[in-house]
């Protein structure tokens, strides 16, 4: 998280750093994390180095997310505590095959996994079909799912609501960004919010996606976000699954006889 870590940074201003995104005082955070006000003014200045125990508090109490967790260990000397693979790596076969699992049984209709920047991990064949009509060039790897939904040459011509559907996303990235100070995810942000994003009243229960489709069909669906339960290494922590479900029968409809009985899980978009 480039915007609260580099290599020339303490722990302790790290700490310090999560705990004023936390808005909390140090009296608050001590409270918590069972440890004296003066002992955590003491290793917020640089006075006193933490123990990886008492980093590891602190991280549970700041609610860190786990790379940079390992950051802040290794800025107070530590080793890290949570292992990082690719997903391609032997250790994560098990959590792949999950992921394939849930790709393909949620065939004919789409889903995706992204990483914390949005890139694009995996997909079934339905959500690459969504795709369809986009430049190529903004396909190239890695693929922004969110860059994707807010291009002039992707996908923003074709949705319908598309002031409600960047309200939704601009909100989202904002909750992200305040979770984890993210310069990346600040960036994208600002992509979405441009020039200002109003916010949009609606009376639906859940934010619909309305995208014409190339051949004029008018699709909408609503999404749900999976995540790993219980991660504790790095990648698996930072993927979510992008899930879509027609929100009318037409859509319903439409996405069975376009998807066919043998789609298939889209193959990895990034290693």
């Amino acid at each position: 998280m480039a915007s609260l870590a580099n290599v020339n940074t303490t722990a302790g201003v790290l700490i310090r750093e999560w705990r004023q995104r936390r808005h909390l005082s140090q009296l608050e955070l001590a409270g918590r994390a069972d440890v004296s006000t003066r002992h955590l003014s003491w290793i917020e200045t640089g006075r006193s180095r933490p123990t990886s125990t008492m980093v590891m508090r602190l991280c549970d109490h700041l609610e860190v997310p786990l790379r940079e967790q390992n950051q802040l260990l290794l800025a107070a000397g530590h080793a890290p505590a949570h292992p990082e693979h690719q997903l391609s790596d032997p250790p994560m076969a098990e959590a792949n095959a999950a992921l394939e699992t849930i790709l393909r049984g949620h065939h004919p209709y789409p889903a995706l996994v992204v990483d914390r920047h949005w890139d694009l991990v995996a997909a079934n064949d339905a959500a690459y079909a969504f795709m369809a009509g986009i430049d190529e060039d903004l396909l190239e790897p890695p693929i922004n799912v969110i860059r994707l939904s807010v291009h002039p040459r992707a996908l923003a011509p074709r949705i319908l609501n598309l002031a409600e559907w960047r309200a939704h996303l601009a909100e989202r990235l904002r909750r992200e960004h305040d979770a984890t100070g993210d310069e990346a995810t600040r960036a994208l942000l600002a992509e979405v919010v441009g020039d200002g994003v109003e916010p949009v009243q609606s009376a639906a229960l859940v934010v619909p996606l309305q995208l014409r489709m190339p051949d004029g069909a008018v699709l909408s669906c609503i999404t749900t976000t999976t995540v790993f339960g219980t991660p504790r290494e790095v990648t698996l922590s930072e993927l979510a699954i992008e899930a879509f479900y027609p929100a009318d029968d037409a859509t319903r409809a439409y996405l069975q006889a376009a998807a066919g009985p043998d789609a298939t899980t889209g193959a990895p978009a990034t290693a």
